[in-house]
């Protein structure tokens, strides 16, 4: 059975914290902020499975929304709400850790992802180790603007899931990118899969390895 979630919300930071905490049976004492994509929320399938899987391996899960769609329920981040995400995204790894005291990681799905990369580059302290579901690596069909500026700044270890047909990004290019990163890197491969990285009869197979892979990953 998946760990039980339960909404969270923490008014007391700026920005406010708001998603699920997913609390496992017998918790390791690590945690796991993992936020969504910018077309998305925190309630999207994949974060939902992957939150489960992880739970199920003891570890805590918070996968929350960004401040960008805590102000509105649909549509992409405008300009100059990242640098609030950002924080958001630190105000919620603060939050996560009065509950599980332990190791505290970052992840996201694609815009979620990059600003957690952004984020770990000014400030490794922020976090023990990156999952990184589809990075975002260029625009579809724009591959030579490169969203690796910050890469070289990045000292923080990072696990990166990468399906093979991800229209932004090919595993080739993720490669080389990966190349740009002076911290531990390691690129998971998901066979046929898109940005999304699944479809929905595969996610929770999909999920399993992410959750095994991360593990095995920051275990190293």
């Amino acid at each position: 059975m998946p760990a039980a979630s339960e909404p969270f919300q923490d008014n007391s930071l700026d920005p406010r914290v708001r998603g699920f905490l997913h609390r496992p049976a017998s918790p390791s004492g690590d945690g796991l902020v993992l936020t969504h994509s910018a077309g998305g929320n925190c309630q999207s399938p994949l974060l939902v499975a992957v939150a489960e899987a992880l739970a199920e391996s003891g570890m805590t899960v918070l996968r929350c929304d960004l401040p960008f769609r805590q102000m509105r329920p649909h549509g992409p981040p405008g300009p100059g709400s990242a640098e609030r995400d950002r924080e958001g995204l630190r105000q919620a790894a603060r939050a996560l850790r009065t509950i599980a005291p332990g190791r505290s990681f970052l992840g996201g799905h694609s815009y979620g992802g990059r600003q957690a990369t952004m984020l770990a580059a000014d400030d490794p302290e922020v976090a023990a180790a990156l999952l990184l579901l589809s990075y975002p690596l260029h625009p579809p069909r724009r591959s030579t603007q490169l969203r690796t500026a910050h890469f070289p700044r990045l000292r923080v270890p990072a696990l990166f899931v990468q399906g093979a047909r991800d229209e932004f990004a090919s595993v080739e290019e993720i490669r080389a990118a990966l190349q740009l990163i002076p911290a531990r890197t390691q690129l998971l491969v998901i066979e046929g899969g898109g940005h999304g990285l699944a479809a929905k009869r595969e996610l929770s197979t999909v999920a399993a390895q992410v959750s095994t892979t991360f593990r095995e990953f920051v275990a190293g």
